[in-house]
């Protein structure tokens, strides 16, 4: 993280009662603070016996690899007596001081632990994949989650839900013309993906007509499929692209027909409480272990023909694959969850969610109200004077958790695959409740 320095000395000083006359470039990693303190005696005739005219504190920084150039001067801003401005400078030393630990918190990360510390926990044992051949894919790592091994398409249905039209063949999916995209039923954000694809041969078309389809991040931020071997298109359109954004830094495309990887690394936006921006989402793709995003700024999802802003949404979201009308191939896809990793989150189908739509009574002064607004169910609790909402999140076909709440809302459904009851989870508490409406 990167602090605002000069917001801080304001801080500090405003909490003091002085303000600084002049605040010098910001550091990127302050990691070493000093000060000089100079009083300087009244010049007028005949002078009041132990007045200064003023004081001047020069504080500097010192940070890795840019000298000393972060400087702060500030003075009395009138004529003070001695004791008092003794009194300031002892003050501003003060300051500065809370300020030095803060910077030297600043100075390496972990700071809270010694160099080389024995008892700093250490991190989890990971075992690593295998690589792929082009007549053999590889393995994940021991923490993945494999989202296809070649068997079934188990993890995946279509946008809306229902079973994927697309056939597993050989080891591998392929994308049947007009059968529309495809999506994992677990919810994504912040992950390590491999994808492994195959443009058709022999190669047809030229252009964005050949090979195409693409791996879209939370179903919004694609890394473009197409077949960019001698095949000349639009930068931005190409194999690795964002699509619409950011051209590969190369172009390290295999002829049609082999094997190809895609390694992303993503981040994705953070927005705050009123849906706004906090930080872009950012994206480093290798294509066939060659670096071509590095680390880049997306400016929002990815549209044809035009740039939209990011507007809010969830923290995750389903992986997709999409349907261009060509025949391209699928295999070894497997995801590490990052930052994001804890309750695994599912999309289920609208007919799905229909089933637990309706009014629960736990008991007569709690009723829980199950609503759905297109992949989203949502619970809201009413009691004599209090009532709440609360957006539900899958973790399974019949077990749901509220986010912001330790809670969780298990249905169980009848002979007819509707819910007739429920059981509210909640405090250590397990509460029945069953369908009123």
């Amino acid at each position: 993280m990167i602090y605002d320095l000069r917001s801080m000395i304001f801080h500090w000083l405003s909490a003091i009662g002085y303000w600084p006359t002049r605040v010098g470039p910001r550091p990127q990693c302050a990691s070493k603070i000093s000060w000089t303190i100079s009083m300087h005696p009244s010049t007028s005739a005949p002078p009041r016996r132990g007045t200064v005219i003023g004081c001047t504190v020069r504080n500097s920084l010192a940070w890795e690899g840019h000298g000393r150039g972060f400087i702060v001067a500030m003075h009395t801003p009138k004529p003070r007596s001695l004791p008092s401005v003794v009194t300031f400078a002892s003050k501003f030393v003060a300051a500065a001081w809370l300020l030095s630990a803060q910077f030297s918190s600043l100075a390496q990360p972990g700071a809270s632990w010694k160099t080389h510390d024995f008892r700093r926990p250490r991190p989890p044992v990971v075992q690593p994949g295998t690589p792929s051949t082009s007549e053999q894919p590889g393995k994940g790592p021991s923490d993945s989650i494999v989202l296809f091994d070649g068997k079934d398409l188990s993890q995946w249905s279509s946008l809306d839900g229902s079973p994927p039209k697309w056939i597993v063949r050989d080891a591998c999916m392929e994308c049947v013309k007009g059968s529309g995209y495809i999506r994992t039923l677990q919810n994504f954000g912040d992950c390590q993906l491999h994808v492994e694809w195959a443009a058709p041969v022999p190669a047809q078309g030229e252009g964005q007509g050949r090979g195409n389809s693409g791996v879209f991040l939370m179903g919004l931020y694609e890394v473009q499929v197409l077949d960019s071997y001698g095949n000349v298109t639009y930068a931005d359109g190409q194999a690795s692209a964002i699509y619409g954004q950011h051209p590969p830094l190369v172009n390290a495309s295999r002829p049609p027909g082999q094997w190809q990887s895609y390694d992303i690394i993503f981040m994705r936006p953070r927005f705050g409480e009123k849906g706004e921006l906090l930080a872009p989402a950012r994206m480093t793709v290798l294509h066939n272990g060659v670096l071509v995003q590095n680390n880049v700024t997306l400016s929002g999802p990815t549209e044809w023909m035009s740039r939209k802003p990011f507007l809010a949404h969830a923290s995750k979201l389903p992986l997709s694959l999409q349907d261009h009308g060509n025949p391209v191939r699928y295999r070894n896809i497997w995801i590490r969850e990052l930052s994001d990793a804890g309750s695994k989150e599912f999309t289920f189908a609208s007919s799905v969610l229909d089933r637990y739509v309706g009014t629960y009574r736990v008991d007569e002064g709690l009723t829980i109200t199950v609503s759905r607004v297109d992949s989203q169910l949502t619970a809201r609790l009413k009691s004599p004077g209090r009532e709440n909402s609360f957006p539900l999140f899958a973790e399974s076909q019949t077990a749901f958790f509220i986010k912001s709440v330790d809670a969780q809302i298990v249905f169980h459904p009848g002979a007819d695959g509707k819910a007739d009851a429920l059981v509210f989870h909640i405090g250590g508490e397990q509460r029945p409740a069953k369908r009123i409406q």
